[in-house]
Parts: C-alpha cells; sequence; structure tokens
C-alpha cells in the first residue's frame, strides 16, 4: 500500500507514533482527532500492512558505554548477487554493526557500527571485517559528533507532496 493510499488520518497516526511510540492508545485517538476504538483498529491495520515495524526504545549508546561509533566503507571482489546477499547475511551476524546498507556507486556497502572502545573496534576490523569472504577493501570514519539523528520519515514533506499531487 502506497503512502498516497493511506488517509491523513492514518498518516497523522504514523507522524504521531514516530515521534513517541509509548503514547496510550487514547491518548494517540485524542491527537488524532478520533475515539480510541477505531484508532486501535487503525493501528493494529497499520502494523499488518507493514507501516510499523516495531516499536523501540531509543537508548543511549554512550551511557550505556559504547564510546566510539564509526562508519565503514566496504568493497567487495564480487557484486553477484550471491555473494552481495552472504555479505548481508555475516553483517547481521555481527553484533557491533548495528546498520548495514548497500550502495550505488563506489562502494559496495555502509556499516554503522559501535564499539566501547577503540581497541574493540579494532580487533572487530582487523579480524572479522577486513578478513571476510569477499571483502576487498575497508575505509572507515570515527564519528565525532552526531547533529542530527531522526528515525522515520519526514511528514511534513509527505503530506505537501500529497497536497500538491491533489
Amino acid at each position: 500500500m502506497a503512502a498516497n493510499r493511506l488517509d491523513e488520518i492514518d498518516r497523522r497516526i504514523l507522524a504521531e507514533l514516530q515521534d513517541d511510540g509509548r503514547m496510550t492508545n487514547v491518548e494517540l485517538a485524542r491527537r488524532v482527532g478520533i475515539s480510541a476504538p477505531p484508532c486501535l483498529r487503525r493501528v493494529r491495520t497499520l502494523e499488518e500492512a507493514g507501516y510499523i515495524r516495531g516499536y523501540h526504545a531509543d537508548v543511549s549508546p554512550r551511557e550505556l558505554g559504547f564510546e566510539v561509533q564509526v562508519f565503514a566503507m566496504v568493497g567487495l571482489h564480487s557484486q553477484a548477487e550471491a555473494d552481495l546477499s552472504a555479505f548481508e547475511r555475516r553483517c547481521r551476524d555481527w553484533p557491533l554493526v548495528r546498520e548495514c546498507h548497500m550502495l550505488n556507486g563506489e562502494i559496495d556497502f555502509i556499516l554503522k557500527c559501535v564499539a566501547p572502545d577503540l581497541s574493540t573496534f579494532q580487533t572487530f576490523l582487523t579480524e572479522e571485517l577486513t578478513s571476510a569472504a569477499n571483502v576487498a577493501s575497508v575505509k572507515t570514519s570515527l564519528v565525532i559528533r552526531c547533529a542530527k539523528d531522526r528515525p522515520g520519515v519526514p511528514f511534513d514533506v509527505l503530506e505537501a507532496r500529497l497536497k500538491r499531487s491533489a
């Protein structure tokens, strides 16, 4: 189901839950201007349709002792689908890899990694990532600070686009 198939209430529900997934159904219903029972039905329908993939706590890596965040740009020897899929499966098994995105261009994948310290990341880099099958090159960039970290999508941009196309 495409975003333009959702009505305005569904989109408002998604926007509210994206900002605060812990609110009660009663509060959500109040914010979007409908009663609680239809609101709950809509949320369940959005979940079943795959618009809502889950609910997560936004934990602080630094407070939990993960002081190091690194982006690793990975080039592979082979870009055959079987080799790309094998690398993606391997990334899912590495706990330090929190995100893995296949890219178009000079690099094949970018990985977002966290580690408690540089030594732990260096061990992962040298003993696991660079030695993994099919890995040709790895370039890393250490994150100094994060200026913005917003999950999800900008619903105001979606609404503006939908209004222009209506």
